[in-house]
């Protein structure tokens, strides 16, 4: 395995893979803080181009973490199909992403090949993309899941609405949830961040959105998001819970920071199977984020990238109705500013398509961020060509007790609009009914939220 290049008359030589594929990765702050990442223009080049020669037998035959060290490292290796990777072991990383760009290259192909690949093959493709082959590779991929309803389908772009309220009111968090719906918002999931993740607290929220949810006869998930012994607790006390929510990383040491395990993780996904109000067959709800390993100190000397892409094969373990990646809550010591925020976002909604997973995006950032509105409005253009799944909508763009800036709910309106994209089917149906839609497009009544009160 070579990991060296000559350059511009420059040697540019890498210690390992790990080294390599943090260095061949597009500026970001969080690789710099953790001493990872390149430390000039010409040497990210350098190892672009060592990456580009390298072939999937190489990355795979020289894990950066162990099977033996690491349970996400021991699912993801498990999870590849021997057969599928024997015909493509051969190919560089150069040839894998000439491939996915491929005008003869279907949706279909890329959902085949990429059983045969381990997530940082995944990963390294990602890193010798642009922008626009990230748009182009994730657009050709349909990926369907069913909770209540089926979310998915090419041509539509759903959304979570995000009711969320500083004091975990059921009427404040109504109130949200009533506006949120009138401009067709809501079709991945009614999903709730509890200020207080007690089980009674998850109790309520969840009994609240439940009941609203059956009164309008809205075809739709709802989702409390505490901690996932929270949400099971919940459950086993009668709450109606359509899915169960959790965040994970990319290693098993970050994951035990959050407080869970596979096991933990595999008796929710089963306890949702029988005692969920969801129909399924999918009933897990992931969220992730470039950095949450090395806010951890759990990220092994991996790029936060790469880390990612992990998080995805460990998500695609559980058959999850969908995942999103948070891209820019986390704050700039891991994506200072609009461009690095909008580059991982494009990377995470790729690699997560080529996981076969359900993929979604919160476009956000923090007060303190490099970033504004602007820019997160450029970044929900870009995934919407790109087919993303779900983006998280939130009142005005402004989650009042995250603290954080999201999209608005009519900016998720105006994306459909503009891009020429529907809610799923099912939600379209309903919104037809409740005369919030009119031949496929929002109503004059749009809006109000005051529909529901009549």
């Amino acid at each position: 395995m070579k990991l060296q290049t000559t350059y511009l008359g420059n040697v540019y030589q890498f210690s390992s893979l790990k080294d390599l594929f943090a260095k061949a990765n597009e500026e970001k702050s969080g690789d710099r803080l953790a001493g990872l990442a390149a430390e000039t223009v010409q040497e990210r080049i350098a190892a672009k181009e060592v990456l580009s020669q390298l072939t999937l037998a190489d990355i795979r035959e020289n894990p950066m973490l162990s099977a033996e060290e690491d349970e996400v490292s021991r699912i993801i290796e498990n999870q590849v199909n021997e057969p599928i990777y024997q015909s493509l072991k051969n190919w560089s990383v150069a040839e894998l992403r000439e491939y996915m760009l491929s005008d003869s290259v279907t949706g279909e192909d890329l959902k085949r090949i990429s059983r045969g690949l381990n997530s940082e093959s995944i990963a390294a493709v990602a890193k010798l993309m642009s922008n626009l082959d990230l748009v182009t590779a994730a657009n050709k991929i349909e990926i369907l899941t069913k909770c209540n309803i089926t979310i998915g389908h090419k041509g539509t772009l759903t959304s979570r609405l995000q009711p969320n309220h500083p004091t975990d009111s059921v009427d404040g968090m109504i109130a949200s949830l009533k506006e949120g719906l009138s401009y067709g918002i809501g079709d991945a999931v009614i999903g709730i961040n509890p200020v207080d993740d007690s089980v009674e607290s998850v109790k309520r929220l969840l009994n609240a959105t439940h009941d609203f949810i059956q009164h309008w006869q809205i075809p739709a998930q709802n989702s409390v998001l505490a901690h996932v012994t929270a949400q099971m607790k919940a459950i086993e006390q009668g709450a109606p819970a359509d899915m169960i929510f959790q965040s994970i990383a990319g290693t098993e040491a970050a994951n035990k920071s959050f407080g869970i395990t596979t096991s933990m993780l595999a008796e929710a996904n089963d306890m949702a199977r029988q005692f969920g109000t969801g129909t399924g067959p999918q009933r897990m709800y992931f969220e992730t984020g470039q950095g949450s390993e090395l806010s951890s100190e759990a990220h092994h000397g991996i790029d936060q990238m790469t880390l990612e892409s992990r998080n995805y094969g460990y998500a695609k373990y559980f058959d999850p109705f969908i995942v999103n990646t948070v891209v820019g809550f986390i704050g700039p010591e891991y994506l200072y500013n609009s461009k690095q925020v909008i580059r991982a976002g494009l990377e995470d909604h790729f690699m997560g398509k080529m996981h076969g997973i359900p993929m979604g995006v919160d476009i956000c950032y923090t007060n303190h961020i490099k970033a504004d509105q602007n820019d997160m409005e450029d970044l929900g253009v870009l995934l919407t060509a790109a087919g993303v799944n779900f983006i998280i909508a939130t009142p005005m763009g402004d989650d009042c007790m995250l603290n954080y800036q999201s999209m608005s709910y009519h900016d998720v309106a105006t994306l459909r609009q503009t891009m020429n994209k529907r809610p799923a089917p099912e939600f379209e149906t309903w919104l037809e009914k409740m005369g919030i839609y009119e031949n496929g497009k929002l109503s004059k009544i749009a809006g109000d939220p005051t529909i529901f009160s009549r």
